[in-house]
């Protein structure tokens, strides 16, 4: 797979390595350069901990990543869901 800098520095990672990953906007990723290469690792911040729970205002069920997940801003879930096949 291929992709570019831009003007600006940023690097888009494809998707299938996003997918692949699990990575999601605002990961943070930790970065080094090895013999030359540049080498980026996910940081691991989430728990990977899913349950389903009982929505409190609409009573139907709703996936629950616990009290210690980050919040999602509405933009933060378009893009994850455009993701989605």
């Amino acid at each position: 797979m291929e992709t570019k800098v831009s003007t600006k520095g940023q690097v888009v990672l494809p998707i299938q390595i996003r997918r692949k990953l699990g990575l999601r906007t605002g990961d943070p990723l930790d970065t080094k350069v090895e013999g030359g290469r540049i080498v980026l690792t996910p940081r691991r911040t989430r728990s990977g901990k899913v349950s389903i729970v009982v929505d409190p205002i609409t009573g139907l069920p709703a996936l629950s990543a616990g009290p210690n997940a980050p919040v999602l801003s509405s933009k933060q879930v378009r893009e994850i869901m455009a993701e989605f096949p």
